[in-house]
């Protein structure tokens, strides 16, 4: 019989698979939407914690989703105990977001041989999180008008400087966009394929998430990659969100239209999270991990990386 932390840990899996589920089934990928939301109106960033440091991992997508749902504009979300303490409070009625937390702890057991060792046990519990709109009486900077983007020109400018000081070797030429993990680089084609400058580091932003993949990385087993359709298609949605993430940290839209190489793996996404439940969870704690990877490279580490992985 299943302790009651264990079935409440296995519902929450269920839940938020079904929720990604039904987009996928309907053609969207969810972590696309804040991009084609009228109410971004082209700001887009994570999801923000009260007090400035941005979510990561799955919550950014269950944030940028509600979010979108509801037409909220503001980035800024808090639990109702943060909200009182801030002199503020949610409003009557309003109804609040799932957010997860996973992290684990050290429980000392007795081996077979009378030994004590200590084991690492991992838990997943939940809680509820609401938007600034859904609070009335918050300090005025909630509410404020949030600060300038960099202009295109400036963006790409340090788009560029962000991937070189990763150090990874990036080829040019041909029509094909991948990571070789036998021979450590990556391929693009020539800059003036991409429709601009943008379309490149979305493109670019994809590989360099495969790329962290290397053991003396990340390191991710990529060795079935080209054997296994089921692994490549973990892979795959490891880059997809990697690249969303990446790009929001550095004000840059995400390939919109999936490659024609990539169309074809929504059906076998459908397919891992039907028979895994915690794929989604493990596909973006593994894109997490890539990004904080690929922001450590920087001369100097970016606030914008998080050390959470859910």
């Amino acid at each position: 019989m299943k302790r009651k932390g264990q079935g409440e840990r296995a519902d929450l899996y269920a839940r938020i698979t079904d929720m990604i589920v039904a987009d996928l089934e309907k053609g969207v990928r969810p972590w696309m939407k804040p991009w084609s939301a009228a109410n971004t109106t082209g700001r887009i960033t994570r999801p923000l914690r009260h007090n400035g440091e941005a979510y990561s991992g799955l919550n950014v997508l269950l944030l940028w989703s509600e979010s979108t749902a509801r037409g909220y504009v503001s980035p800024t979300w808090m639990t109702f105990k943060q909200a009182l303490q801030l002199d503020g409070a949610v409003r009557k009625g309003e109804t609040g977001t799932t957010v997860i937390y996973a992290s684990r702890f050290t429980k000392s057991e007795t081996d077979s041989n009378g030994g004590e060792v200590e084991r690492d046990i991992p838990f997943l519990k939940s809680y509820t999180v609401f938007n600034v709109a859904q609070i009335d009486g918050l300090p005025d900077h909630y509410h404020g008008v949030p600060e300038p983007l960099l202009s295109p020109i400036e963006r790409i400018g340090h788009a560029d400087e962000f991937f070189r000081n990763t150090g990874a070797v990036i080829r040019h030429g041909g029509n094909q966009a991948y990571y070789s993990p036998a021979m450590d680089y990556i391929q693009m084609p020539p800059f003036e394929a991409f429709r601009d400058a943008a379309g490149y580091a979305a493109v670019l932003s994809h590989e360099a998430t495969h790329w962290t993949a290397a053991e003396h990385r990340v390191g991710r087993d990529l060795s079935r990659y080209a054997k296994d359709r089921t692994e490549r298609a973990r892979e795959e949605l490891i880059a997809e969100l990697g690249s969303c993430f990446l790009c929001a940290d550095l004000g840059i839209a995400p390939e919109l239209e999936p490659r024609p190489d990539h169309a074809s793996y929504l059906q076998s996404w459908l397919s891992v999270l039907a028979n895994d439940k915690r794929a989604i969870f493990q596909a973006a704690a593994h894109a997490q991990r890539a990004v904080n990877y690929l922001h450590g490279l920087q001369p100097r580490a970016d606030a914008c990386a998080t050390r959470e992985a859910v």
